[in-house]
């Protein structure tokens, strides 16, 4: 398979204004981005994307700095708690840690809801 041929039609594929919009975001509004499609994806009962959405935010996850160790390590285990209990199909639990986790970061980030 040509994968180059591919990855232009998937690239031409994709909505311009959002590709432009996610290219120039701050750390902050993609992180939000990561949580609004999680949660819409949740509310959809897709696991798949759902979880796809956790990985991202568990790879955001900061180790190195020690000041940031303790709060990643709960972040960690919050997000494998919804993965876990996405695979359960248990979506209500899973779209209220979402939205609370959403919403505290909008308060720290001082963004509108």
């Amino acid at each position: 398979m040509n994968t180059t041929a591919f990855s232009q039609n998937r690239t031409s594929q994709l909505n311009p204004y959002l590709v432009k919009e996610i290219l120039e975001a701050s750390p902050q509004k993609l992180l939000i981005k990561i949580y609004d499609f999680a949660i819409t994806n949740c509310l959809l009962h897709d696991m798949i994307k759902t979880n796809r959405a956790l990985d991202e935010l568990i790879n955001s996850l900061n180790f190195d700095d020690v000041k940031a160790r303790e709060i990643s390590t709960g972040l960690l285990r919050l997000y494998q708690f919804c993965q876990d209990q996405m695979r359960k199909r248990n979506y209500d639990i899973v779209h209220t840690i979402l939205v609370d986790l959403r919403d505290s970061w909008l308060t720290i980030f001082n963004m509108k809801r």
